[in-house]
């Protein structure tokens, strides 16, 4: 099992930190992992990404050319980002903010509400974790259970930050128990 995942979003967005916590998450669950983060003037405001790759064996190139799942948390990484995503890959699109339906017809794709389910945890920041308990609850080949993510988020979240550990393992639980539909 390998998959290759591009996690695309605006600045503030936590997808630098989204994709940290799935590689911490993977590596609890004994899986070699890989993670490049875009930093730069996109930090606050432009478009952020990361690449991950969650692997059964040992990663041979942290480069993703073709990724197996997008998770795009706006509209203009779902643009740019849509068009690199592998034939019969899966996009996951947040809902809440992206208006508009794939362009592509070979793939596949989940409309994530994410930022109105983050609101339902009562974690307006939390888009980011309800994407984290989705991956877990469509790919359990890659990370076993949402068990995994405390550790992981223990170990990525700085100290004085930590406070806010209960509501984002709620907001990945929450993610991960309900059901979506991917067409």
């Amino acid at each position: 099992m390998t998959k290759e995942i591009i996690f695309a979003g605006f600045g503030g967005q936590g997808v630098i930190l989204a994709g940290k916590i799935l590689c911490l998450a993977g590596m609890n669950d004994g899986k070699y992992v890989s993670h490049i983060p875009s930093y730069g003037a996109e930090m606050r405001g432009g478009t952020a990404n990361c690449s991950v790759i969650v692997s059964d064996d040992e990663v041979a190139s942290p480069v993703i050319e073709s990724p197996d799942v997008v998770i795009a948390l706006n509209k203009p990484s779902m643009i740019k980002f849509e068009k690199q995503l592998k034939a019969g890959g899966l996009l996951i699109y947040n809902s809440s903010l992206i208006d508009i339906k794939p362009s592509r017809s070979d793939i596949k794709s989940l409309a994530l509400p994410a930022n109105d389910i983050a609101s339902e945890c009562k974690n307006d920041r939390g888009a980011n974790m309800v994407v984290l308990g989705v991956l877990a609850k469509l790919f359990p080949e890659m990370v076993s259970s949402v068990k995994p993510f405390e550790y992981a988020l223990d170990e990525a979240i700085s100290a004085r930050n930590k406070k806010f550990n209960p509501v984002n393992i709620a907001t990945i639980e929450t993610a991960f128990k309900k059901d979506y539909t991917i067409v």
